[in-house]
């Protein structure tokens, strides 16, 4: 018996008195397949049908056939399924086995679930941006539509306070589960090796060492193929190799996941896909190279970039149970085993990192402008909220208000992003509806059509696959053409770049050397050998990478006439810009698609407010030693802080403050150039920031100059180390007994005393102390030198002056 069934009775219980409840049970316990076929005899299941929600195609189709086997029916039936490629359903079907994005345009088309019982979420802790949104939503029609429809939530990694502090009422069930035993064995790894060389060494050694078939989990699909690379040249003639990911055939992954013939085991090659919702049956064994990849979102570019993390501890475990499902096990890890308490415990919900503009749509469709009004787990980041909706204005989908427009209704019942939805309308207007249905396709489908990065070469190989899943994604596109009224048989693959710039006109691109800048400023780059690397137009449907240089996964040549087919986009405006060389602004109106320059014409006369705009701002940004500062500004500016700094009320003239205001002050001494601009206009700039009763304080607290009293007068250095300072004769001060104050009397200017030569003699801050002490020294040593000089023994008693002594005089 299935361990989940011995908590039936009381989940059973917890539904009839219509509460929610967060389901917890071990990977192997059945509550995929076995709990919603148990409830369909419920009284309140009898008058409609349950919602299984899957977070993939792959665990939807297999979570349906295992219940449809165990029923003795077809998929169909009983149960059924719908995935984005695949449906099958039927007007008997009871369980409807759903991916998360599907269920929630359900919900946005009728939020009132009509002839729906319950929505079951499976592995609700993956936290996807459709499970959060869906449950959301779900959480709102059950409050004000729908208070009868039952709610279950299940996971085998459940963070059940988590979710009820958002579901009020939260009933926990938890299963003990059937779990073999699983040893861990952290093996490390050597950081110099390609990390396909540690997982194959690994796999090789678990093949000798262990017993029964293997499940290796890695990052991506080119992890994978390199991995099976290594391998299939030293396969055991009893081992089979399988790789299993979203892009393979669904017959290749029903193998992938089927118990190997008697007498033969399995190696799998496996993305996250795997983690969770499907058992692999005979695998005693999991190699776990502890690496996932997410994508995350530049939302500078509108991009998402696809980044090797490391899994967080709930993957790791779930991974490592994948081992012990039908027998013990071992769980082969490439790290330290004290390296596993330093992964994050669960997985960033993709709220906080993806794309917001389809949910920010749908919120729309459901009457929310505000997707924080939502009960959310986590809620979405304002920011990231705003972007979208920046993008949704420029597509017509939303009006200023943030209520959905009739084109945004249109975007929106198409089950893709609004963009590639955009794309699909506006080109069926152009009679292009099925070649764009297929690029949408195209997008969302990793290796149909084959693995170039050029979408002319992706649509030929397609058009010649026979496959089962390739004609599933041609009926698909099909399907998405007819939707729009496109009513094309055939397809002009060379207009696939028109098409695609439809969408994503802030994505065509120019080539610049062996690069690309596309229209919204990003840089990417093909690899040397892309066909697209010979364009000199591309645009651009999928990169990876910094935004600095990405790298080009998927684009398509332009053809035509890129001003002719993007005439609308274009526009014409001057463009100001500080020149460093000569300190002035270069101005010429440019034709413009978006960052990048079509043409450019000097400007002979520009807007003369437009220059000094700009060169405030290059002051403001780079600062003020753009100015020529000379003697006069520099000596106020020296003024000006030690007045402040002594507490004279002044306006602020530190850096910081002359930068914040100075389109008041230094605006009207603009020209053509900074270096125009004189050292006495600065200084009276600066003067000007001052009334008139300011500048009479300023000039008692803190004088320009000081006057000896031989009459003599000399510019006070502010900006001096020690304090202000001045340098003068010391025979200007004979008859001087009390030394120079600034600041009200209460700083002493510092005497920078000199020879009739003019070197220097003594510093003091101590006139008195000075003429009482060391000056008959200093005397003695003058009088020497010059001769001709009075150098009287009382400098108290002689009168000041700056010329040698009359003939007979004496000292």
């Amino acid at each position: 018996m299935l361990p989940v069934l011995a908590v039936l009775p009381q989940l059973q219980a917890a539904l009839a008195d219509n509460q929610p409840v967060a389901l917890v049970a071990p990977p192997g316990a059945g509550k995929t397949t076995a709990v919603p076929p148990a409830l369909l005899g419920e009284e309140w299941a009898k008058g409609g049908k349950l919602i299984l929600l899957s977070p993939r195609r792959l665990a939807a189709r297999a979570a349906a056939e295992r219940m449809a086997e165990q029923l003795g029916e077809a998929v169909g039936q009983t149960i059924g399924y719908r995935t984005r490629l695949d449906a099958r359903t039927s007007s008997a079907t009871r369980i409807e086995v759903v991916t998360e994005g599907i269920f929630t345009r359900m919900l946005v088309s009728d939020p009132e679930l009509t002839g729906v019982a319950g929505v079951l979420f499976d592995e609700v802790h993956e936290r996807s941006l459709d499970s959060d949104f869906a449950l959301a939503l779900t959480l709102e029609a059950r409050a004000a539509l729908r208070p009868d429809l039952r709610l279950i939530l299940m996971s085998a990694t459940l963070d059940v306070a988590g979710f009820a502090a958002i579901i009020p009422g939260l009933v926990q069930v938890e299963s003990q589960g059937r779990m073999f035993p699983v040893e861990l064995r952290h093996i490390g790894r050597n950081s110099a090796e390609r990390l396909e060389d540690s997982m194959a060494a690994a796999i090789r050694n678990a093949l000798a060492s262990e017993s029964g078939s293997i499940l290796a989990f890695l990052p991506g699909v080119a992890e994978i193929e390199r991995t099976a690379e290594r391998l299939e040249a030293r396969l055991p003639a009893d081992t089979d190799l399988f790789r299993l990911h979203g892009a393979r055939e669904a017959a290749d992954q029903r193998a992938a996941i089927a118990p190997p013939p008697p007498g033969r085991r399995k190696i799998v090659l496996a993305t996250s896909i795997a983690e969770t919702s499907i058992t692999i049956d005979g695998v005693r064994v999991v190699v776990d190279s502890g690496q996932s990849r997410r994508p995350q979102l530049d939302r500078s570019v509108g991009l998402s970039r696809l980044v090797t993390v490391r899994s967080s501890q709930a993957a790791v475990t779930q991974r490592a149970g994948r081992a012990g499902r039908t027998a013990p096990g071992v769980a082969i890890r490439l790290w330290e085993a004290a390296e596993t308490l330093g992964r994050v415990p669960f997985d960033p919900p993709e709220i906080m990192e993806a794309d917001l503009a389809g949910l920010v749509l749908d919120c729309a469709r459901w009457g929310v402008s505000d997707p924080a009004s939502l009960p959310w787990r986590d809620l979405p980041s304002a920011a990231a909220v705003a972007e979208a909706q920046g993008r949704l204005r420029a597509l017509a989908a939303i009006d200023e208000t943030g209520r959905v427009t009739p084109h945004g209704e249109r975007l929106a019942a198409l089950p893709m992003a609004p963009e590639q939805a955009h794309m699909l309308v506006m080109a069926a207007q152009r009679s292009h509806g099925l070649l764009a249905a297929r690029i949408a396709v195209l997008i969302g489908e990793r290796g149909l059509g084959g693995r170039s990065d050029d979408i002319e070469q992706r649509l030929s190989g397609w058009g010649r696959e026979r496959s089962q899943r390739a004609e599933a994604a041609r009926k698909l596109a099909q399907r998405w053409a007819k939707a729009v009224g496109a009513t094309e048989s055939s397809i002009d693959i060379e207009s696939a770049g028109d098409v695609l710039a439809l969408g994503y006109p802030d994505r065509v691109a120019r080539r610049r050397g062996n690069a690309f800048l596309m229209a919204n400023g990003r840089a990417v780059a093909p690899p040397p050998d892309s066909p697209l690397a010979r364009c000199d137009w591309i645009v651009v449907a999928d990169a990876s990478g910094s935004a600095a240089g990405a790298r080009l996964l998927l684009g398509a040549p332009l053809h035509g006439d890129v001003e002719k087919t993007l005439a609308s986009r274009i526009e014409s405006r001057a463009v100001f810009a500080y020149d460093p060389a000569t300190t002035g602004v270069t101005v010429e109106t440019q034709r413009r698609l978006g960052a990048i320059v079509l043409a450019r014409q000097p400007v002979e006369r520009p807007e003369a407010a437009r220059v000094r705009s700009v060169l405030i701002d290059a002051v403001a940004e780079r600062g003020l030693d753009l100015l020529l500062w000379g003697e006069s500004a520099t000596s106020l500016r020296a003024r000006l802080a030690f007045a402040a700094a002594h507490g004279l009320d002044l306006p602020a003239s530190d850096d910081a403050a002359l930068l914040a205001n100075c389109g008041e002050w230094l605006a009207p001494l603009l020209g053509r150039r900074l270096s125009d601009v004189q050292d006495a206009q600065l200084a009276e700039a600066l003067l000007n920031r001052l009334d008139w009763n300011q500048r009479q304080r300023l000039d008692q607290f803190a004088p320009n100059r000081f006057t000896t009293p031989a009459g003599s007068s000399h510019v006070i250095d502010y900006a001096a180390d020690g304090g202000p300072a001045v340098d003068m004769r010391v025979q200007s001060l004979f008859g001087l007994a009390h030394h120079p104050m600034v600041a009200d009397g209460r700083v002493p200017l510092t005497l920078r005393l000199t020879s009739p030569a003019g070197r220097p003699i003594q510093v003091t801050k101590d006139l008195s102390g000075f003429w009482a002490g060391s000056w008959a020294e200093v005397r003695k040593d003058l009088r020497g030198r010059y001769p001709k000089h009075p150098w009287p023994d009382n400098p108290l008693d002689a009168p000041p002056t700056l010329r040698a002594k009359r003939p007979g005089q004496a000292g």
